[in-house]
Parts: C-alpha cells; structure tokens; sequence
C-alpha cells in the first residue's frame, strides 16, 4: 500500500522521506505521522487535505459525481434495493441472500418498539422544544437502558447496538414530532415495511385507519437511503471521534446527531425551504436569480451546487424523479412548490447555472418532497439523522473493529502568550 515514497524538506535544511499510501480508489495519501517525531505537525483547518482515517464503507469521488457504498453506485441501489437492504450492505461489507436479508429484516422489525420509561423522557421538554433536542438528548439517554450491553470490544454487542439504533430510531423520531403537536405516541407495526412504519407513526391517529400511499412510502424510503452514508463528513468524523475514545454507541450517535444539527451540515433541506418562503412567489424569482448572480448581494440560493459534488449530485438525479412522482400523485397546490419547480427549470436551462454546474442537489428535492408530504421543517434534520445512523455506527463499528485504533487527538498552531509570570491582583 504505502510503495511510493514523498520527500519533504524544512528551510532548506532538515529532509523527510514519507511514505504515500494508495487506496483502491481516489487519490494517493502522504502518511505523516512520523513527522511528530521529527518536530513537527502539519497544518490543515477544516480537514480539506487529510485522510483522517482508512474506510472500506464509502467512496465519493465528487469531481466526476460518483457516490458508491461497498463499491455500488448509490444510483442503482437506490433504484433496485431499498433501505434496509442497504443497511445490511453498509454494516456487513456485502449485500444479503433472501434468508440473510429476511432475518435482518425480521431482526430490525423486532427492535423498533422503545422501552415504556423512554417515552417519559419527552415529559421534561418544553412542548415547543426542537425535535433534533429531544432526538438528541433520548438517543444519548439510551444507553442506559442497556447499560449491561456496552462492551465495545464485542462484536457481538456492537452488532445489538447497531440493530437497536437503526431499528429505535424511526420510533424516537415520530414520537418528538407527536411530542411537539401534543398528539399521543403511536407504536410501530411488525406489519408494515420501515418506511411505512415511519409514516405510520408520524401521521396517523386513534380516531381513525391510515393507510400508506406506496408513493410515498417509496419516497421516503429513497430518502433515507440517499441520506444513509456520505464518507468522512462533519458528523461522522464527529462519531469516530467520539468512539475513539471508549465511548459507548448511544453517546457516539448522540454526538453524531449534534454534529448534523448545524445548518451548515444537516440543515440544508430546511435552509432550502426557508429560502423558498423568502421567494415567495413565482412573479419574484426573476428578482431573486439577480441577486443570486450579484456578487455582491448576500442572498445565495440554497439546494443548488455541492461543495462536494463539483459536476453533479448523483443523489439528485434519482431523488428528482422521486419529487415529481410525489407531487403527481398528490396535486397539491402551493405556491412554494410552484417556485421550486420554477426554480428547478430555471436552473437546468439557464446559461449563468449550467455553466458554474450549480445543479438541484438531493436536498432541493428532499425538502419539497418532506414539504410535500406534510412533515414540518423542524423535522427534516430528525429524518436526515435517522437516515444517517446506519453510516454513523457502520463507521464507528469499522473502527473499532481496527486493533490499531488510537484515541482522536488533533494537533494544533498555538499563537498565544508565550510562558509569563502569575501577577497578584494588587498590582495590576
């Protein structure tokens, strides 16, 4: 792996030979961790050209516009499996036969129902709490639950773990969007499928039957697998982090889930919405699209580009097919949809977009699907989060399954005081 070697020299003087690593795909890697014993550290903010970690879960290759979990296109799974399978390809490396894929299902299906005393956790939050709050904190709660199940160092612990979240937190999240609008729990259904037990718990009530429409149930069962994995990003740095040093899964996740919350990471489907409501109506796009060509004006238009992605959103192209079955079948009438669609073929027509590549990305379609569909935006950062839960604890068990693992401890360029003396109070 590491057959190539890179010579680094310092003022001229002092030279290193570093080893450089090649993976099975993407670039080469210049392994620097000798040059602490030398002296030295390097230096690089935001993580923009440091391989924090080796991974065998995912592969972005944002140039070209290829996403590929365990080496398959997210396209075609998204369109030939569906979420649950994909967990399973995510966690064991290779996708299942009928009787693996069956007794996952099964398995999942038989973990969704919470511990009754769970459910009281929601009690002590304001009802006008955020649901990414509430996820967070009954998530970090959980482990004590289970606390004679924690043994990170047994595989077979982490495999009950990884089933448990996955499974509990379809549950958890319907059960903070029932918590907010003050309508009672619902429990999940070994009937329905997992995207059809979400929307079950999410919108149906005592009064009276709710049937899933397999539109939508298929819909949200594409979004949260496009949603499932995304490499080494902010929150799943974050959980490997925090895994790093010891610390139990429901924690880890827990931490995952405060990463996400930032609107710079798992906002962006809710910041695209918002953006959406400052438009307003279709006669003021073409005011808006000014803006967003002015360098000078602040306004960015939000759910189109990837900072990533610099050619196309591989996510995008299946969940815009998705978006427009959804609003086919449910012919709603709204004016922010209308300027999303508006918006949508400005942007694949218009010179100034195609020309910078700023294409609808998967979180312009998500949000007018979530939107669409009646979940409230408070709500799309929860989804993405029990979406993202299954890449979290892959990354974490992929860890920890490495016997060299060390604890996370980043560098840093100190420019502070250097070393002075203590001065008493009195005299300064």
């Amino acid at each position: 792996m590491a057959d190539k070697k890179a010579t680094v020299q310092i003022d001229g003087q002092e030279s290193f030979e570093l080893p450089i690593m090649s993976g099975s795909a993407g670039q080469d890697v210049i392994d620097v961790r000798t040059l602490g014993k030398q002296g030295h550290f390097t230096f690089d903010p935001g993580f923009l050209a440091t391989a924090s970690c080796e991974s065998q879960i995912t592969f972005i290759d944002g140039g070209k516009g290829v996403l590929l979990h365990r080496g398959y296109p997210i396209g075609q799974l998204a369109v030939e499996s569906n979420y649950l399978e994909l967990c399973y390809l995510l966690l064991d490396g290779e996708l299942p036969n009928k009787a693996q894929l069956k007794e996952f299902e099964d398995t999942i299906t038989r973990h969704t129902m919470v511990h009754e005393k769970i459910a009281h956790f929601f009690q002590g939050f304001r009802v006008d709490a955020h649901p990414m709050a509430m996820l967070c904190g009954v998530v970090g709660a959980m482990s004590s639950f289970y606390h004679d199940d924690l043994d990170i160092n047994d595989p077979e612990q982490r495999k009950r773990s990884a089933y448990r979240l996955i499974a509990k937190l379809p549950t958890l999240s319907a059960m903070a969007y029932k918590y907010t609008i003050g309508q009672p729990f619902v429990y999940p259904r070994n009937d329905l499928t997992y995207s059809e037990n979400f929307l079950h718990m999410m919108f149906s009530v005592p009064a009276e039957e709710y049937k899933v429409s397999p539109t939508i149930s298929k819909a949200m069962d594409r979004i949260f697998m496009l949603h499932a994995d995304h490499e080494q990003n902010a929150s799943t740095s974050t959980v490997r982090l925090a895994g790093s040093s010891g610390a139990n899964p429901y924690a880890c996740i827990a931490a995952g889930i405060a990463s996400l919350w930032g609107p710079a990471h798992g906002g962006a489907n809710e910041a695209c919405l918002k953006m959406l409501e400052e438009i307003g109506s279709v006669d003021k796009i073409p005011e808006f699209i000014g803006r967003a060509k002015d360098k000078d004006d602040p306004f960015r238009l939000m759910g189109f580009g990837h900072r990533v992605y610099k050619n196309f959103d591989p996510r995008a192209t299946v969940m815009r097919q998705t978006c427009h079955e959804v609003l086919n079948e449910l012919n709603i009438q709204d004016p922010l949809l209308d300027v999303a669609m508006e918006l949508e073929k400005i942007a694949l027509e218009d010179p100034y977009f195609v020309e910078k590549k700023l294409y609808p990305n998967v979180d312009f379609y998500s949000g007018i699907i979530l939107k669409a569909i009646g979940i409230p935006t408070s709500m799309f950062t929860v989804i993405f989060a029990m979406s993202r839960t299954v890449g979290w604890i892959s990354h974490w068990d992929e860890m920890l399954s490495d016997p060299g693992h060390k604890i996370g401890r980043p560098r840093q360029l100190y420019t502070g005081k250097t070393e002075r003396d203590y001065v008493k109070v009195d005299k300064r």
